[in-house]
């Protein structure tokens, strides 16, 4: 299965039928545990359909439409759609999710922390 056809235009995530359940975050890059957090949302919430929101994120390593094509991978991802913030806001009026998940706070804290991992090791690198 070519698993970017889970990837969703806004258009016709807005189509989905309720009952969902929603994540959403910037996924760059994506790791385990991220799988296992959309899997526990997924557990959590009787396994209704899962769509999950790639949102752009300044200084990305990873395009958006990338980290889509990961999150789709994501066996216990239902459907990703490329999204910005008001589209999130547009998909939870219109879908009305049991749940949202909003991972980006967790994201950015996780990349601040390996672009700081990064930057010290290639300095260390750099001055052995």
């Amino acid at each position: 299965m070519d698993t970017r056809s889970k990837i969703l235009t806004l258009a016709g995530a807005l189509e989905l039928r309720p009952p969902v359940v929603m994540a959403t975050g910037y996924f760059d890059v994506l790791r385990a545990e991220d799988a296992r957090k959309l899997q526990k949302i997924r557990d959590r919430t009787g396994g209704q359909t899962l769509v999950v929101a790639v949102l752009p994120l300044a200084g990305e390593l990873l395009s958006q439409r990338a980290r889509a094509e990961l999150v789709a991978a994501l066996r216990v991802v239902d459907y990703v759609v490329t999204a910005d913030d008001g589209d999130v806001e547009r998909l939870t009026e219109s879908l009305k999710p049991a749940e949202v998940a909003r991972l980006e706070a967790e994201h950015a804290r996780r990349n601040a922390l390996w672009a700081r991992q990064l930057r010290e090791h290639v300095h260390r690198c750099q001055t052995s």
